[in-house]
């Protein structure tokens, strides 16, 4: 009982652990025409 405890708790924390992934690529958020970055910047 004890190992079949520990065995399911080992689960659930891989389980939400793997939900923590945001989905998709990563994109700036706001419309498209609105961001700015990346944009060079003045050297001095």
């Amino acid at each position: 009982m004890r190992r079949f405890a520990g065995c399911l708790a080992v689960l659930l924390l891989a389980l939400s652990l793997g939900a923590c992934g945001r989905a998709g690529s990563i994109r700036p958020p706001g419309p498209p025409d609105q961001v700015t970055h990346p944009r060079s910047y003045p050297s001095r």
